[in-house]
């Protein structure tokens, strides 16, 4: 018994000696470098962050409209919006007539004119200029002012989500040509898994079956790489779509992801209170609501206002009887008046069924209302704040893991990929291996991405994104 055992393990670890020695003799895949430019992206024209920033600042369509909403609010603030100008107006008339007349004294034969010609001439010039309403028109030019500051908060807003919005998906596009990087690299693996398992099915170290799944697994790898592709051409086309230009534009982006890792809290909290533009536009919304509210106060004040005109009316009448003592006879006559008037108006608020008090009441309302908003907003962007930076600690923690982690998962595959060679180690345990680094490799991506955009969030926040000139 003692002897056919010591056989067959002398049998035994005779077969694995001479299949690791075989083994040995089996050549090496060539493992295609990380580096490397995958074999399924097409070359495209580089692209750099700041490019695409720059491209976004020029055409995005929502800056471009705001700008216009600005320029109208900017050409909205002068004097005579307001009211402090004087009001000029000019005004001519000029008509001709034809009548046919008949004009009968007593029993007297009648008198008969047709076609008798007519013309009229008037000219004026009018000025009106209110010099005194309640301060009303001063209150005017502020309340236009503070639209023109609120209409650039809007404007600075708006740029800030664009650009974040592009970086966003900047990066977005970064991450999904790494995915495609992890893909081919996985599928290197597989090959070089395919090859070795077709060199020991050739020297019947292995069954065919081993072939076979070893090619399922890679298709499987490539099916994963056909849908992350498609995934690469719609965040490409959704950048695209933010840089205003045509969706199927290709490009590679130059820029990797780097995550900056010393944000400080109350640094950013401060900028927030001081800069963000949310809140900026809350508190000019108030400053509005308070000057519609002393407009209507100013209301119940005198106007006072200072009038003058010049005039000149002419009438010419080319067919006219003129009476005499000798009797009738038919003529001509004109007629002109000239010169100038001025004068000072005064209108005096008595009663208007308080319909002044009714909008003061509203106006008061509204402004309280707008205060409100503002402490929301500001509550808003409080809570926002501490979500973001939140994420943004935990990415960082998360990130500062898995980039261990790769680290370890690229190793193991090594390590696997040698022993498989060896004769060491099963398919599925080499296809565990390979999967996991996959899984690595991809959650790396995802959580640098998540952490970029933690960072690009609170630098918007805290409007770190536009720096004003």
């Amino acid at each position: 018994m003692f002897s056919v055992t010591r056989f067959c393990f002398s049998l035994t670890s005779c077969f694995l000696l001479t299949g690791a020695a075989v083994a040995q003799q089996l050549p090496k895949p060539e493992a295609k470098p990380q580096t490397e430019k995958p074999a399924t992206v097409v070359p495209a024209p580089p692209l750099s962050l700041e490019e695409a920033l720059r491209m976004g600042l020029q055409s995005n369509y929502g800056i471009l409209i705001s700008r216009r909403d600005e320029e109208i609010a900017s050409n909205n603030v002068t004097r005579g919006n307001a009211g402090q100008l004087p009001v000029v107006s000019g005004n001519a008339l000029r008509t001709f007539n034809i009548n046919n007349s008949r004009q009968q004294l007593n029993n007297n034969d009648p008198r008969v004119v047709r076609g008798g010609k007519a013309n009229a001439l008037a000219a004026n010039a009018n000025l009106n200029w209110t010099i005194f309403d309640g301060l009303g028109m001063f209150i005017a030019l502020d309340r236009l002012r503070t639209l023109e500051q609120f209409q650039r908060e809007v404007t600075r807003n708006t740029v800030e989500q664009t650009i974040a919005d592009i970086t966003d998906a900047y990066y977005a596009v970064v991450r999904e040509s790494g995915k495609i990087k992890s893909l081919e690299e996985a599928l290197n693996i597989g090959q070089a898994r395919i090859d070795l398992t077709q060199a020991q099915v050739d020297v019947g170290l292995t069954a065919k079956v081993n072939l076979l799944t070893a090619q399922v697994d890679f298709n499987a790898d490539r099916s994963l790489l056909i849908q992350q592709q498609e995934l690469l051409a719609t965040s490409k086309i959704n950048l695209n779509n933010l840089l205003s230009r045509a969706p199927n534009v290709d490009f590679q982006p130059t820029d990797s992801i780097v995550v900056a890792r010393g944000l400080n809290h109350d640094a950013i909290a401060q900028a927030v209170r001081q800069r963000n533009p949310r809140l900026q536009q809350a508190q000019l919304n108030t400053d509005v609501a308070t000057y519609d509210r002393r407009l209507i106060r100013a209301s119940r004040y005198p106007t006072l206002a200072l009038t003058g005109s010049y005039g000149l009316t002419r009438n010419i009448n080319n067919a006219i009887f003129i009476n005499t003592p000798d009797g009738s006879f038919l003529g001509s006559n004109v007629s002109r008046v000239y010169g100038p008037s001025y004068g000072v108006q005064a209108s005096i608020p008595i009663f208007d069924g308080f319909n002044r008090t009714r909008l003061e009441q509203n106006a008061r309302v509204t402004e309280l209302q707008t205060k409100l908003q503002l402490n929301q907003t500001q509550l808003q962007l409080d809570a926002e704040l501490e979500q973001a930076y939140v994420r943004y600690q935990n990415r960082l923690q998360l990130l500062q893991l898995e980039e261990d982690n790769i680290k370890l998962a690229r190793q193991n595959v090594a390590i696997a990929l040698e022993r498989y060679r060896l004769g060491l180690l099963t398919p599925l345990d080499l296809r565990v291996a390979q999967n996991t680094q996959l899984a690595a490799e991809v959650r790396l991506l995802d959580i640098r991405y998540d952490a970029k955009q933690a960072e690009t969030a609170l630098r918007r926040l805290s409007s770190g994104l536009v720096q004003e000139q």
